[in-house]
């Protein structure tokens, strides 16, 4: 079998294994580390799990995204339904400043706007959009704007990774400079190189986080 057919075959299985999702829903090409995902599906919920499957596999250096959503009449909400539903989830998520995030619903296309603090904040409101009947799409355009009198702890962050990858051999190297950090060394794929980037940046403090992790597979073919 050929190295495309094999980890076509990977992206097709780590679907599978969603329990949500299901390979006759989504189609799967990969050529030279580069997956496209195709299909259609009737929640913004299996388009993202899809390309989070397909990105924890190992080989996989990105992901086209070309999925379509098409709601059946009992998901579909009207706009004010919507937007309602979104309030409620925001106020519900202690960690979203819920007064500080302007929410824009049209057709089922959801825009967020506003200032925020922290990163985890910006990420806890993309979170609860995701679990939500009813999104089309997702238009992010909040911003953040750190407390530079914050301090930022190399080590809070290096325990952080340790914490969340537990006894996975991570890589990677963490250099702090003022409230900006430096993402160095390997991961094995691109959701882990995404893990440890929202990692990083959810610490509080943070202006800017500069992710220079490679792949293992983008190394050896370095080499």
């Amino acid at each position: 079998m050929k190295k495309n057919e094999i980890l076509q075959k990977k992206v097709q299985e780590a679907i599978n294994a969603e329990p949500l999702l299901s390979v006759s829903e989504i189609g799967v090409t990969a050529k030279n580390g580069i997956v496209t995902l195709t299909g259609t599906v009737d929640s913004m919920v299996k388009k993202w799990e899809a390309e989070s499957a397909a990105k924890s596999v190992d080989g996989v250096l990105a992901v086209v995204e070309n999925i379509e959503v098409h709601f059946t009449n009992v998901l579909r909400k009207g706009n004010i339904e919507l937007a309602r539903a979104i309030v409620d989830a925001f106020i519900s998520n202690e960690e979203i400043p819920a007064e500080k995030i302007k929410i824009r619903v049209e057709n089922g296309w959801v825009t967020l706007e506003g200032e925020l603090k922290w990163h985890s904040q910006k990420e806890a409101a993309l979170l609860a959009i995701k679990s939500l009947n009813g999104v089309l799409g997702l238009s992010n355009e909040m911003t953040i704007k750190a407390d530079k009198q914050d301090t930022i702890e190399k080590n809070g962050i290096e325990m952080q990774l340790a914490l969340g990858f537990d006894h996975d051999n991570l890589n990677v190297i963490v250099q702090v400079i003022d409230n900006r950090v430096t993402l160095s060394g390997t991961v094995r794929n691109m959701a882990q190189k995404e893990k440890v980037f929202e990692i990083a940046r959810s610490a509080k403090g943070i202006v800017s986080v500069d992710n220079k992790m490679v792949l293992m597979e983008e190394k050896m073919q370095v080499k």
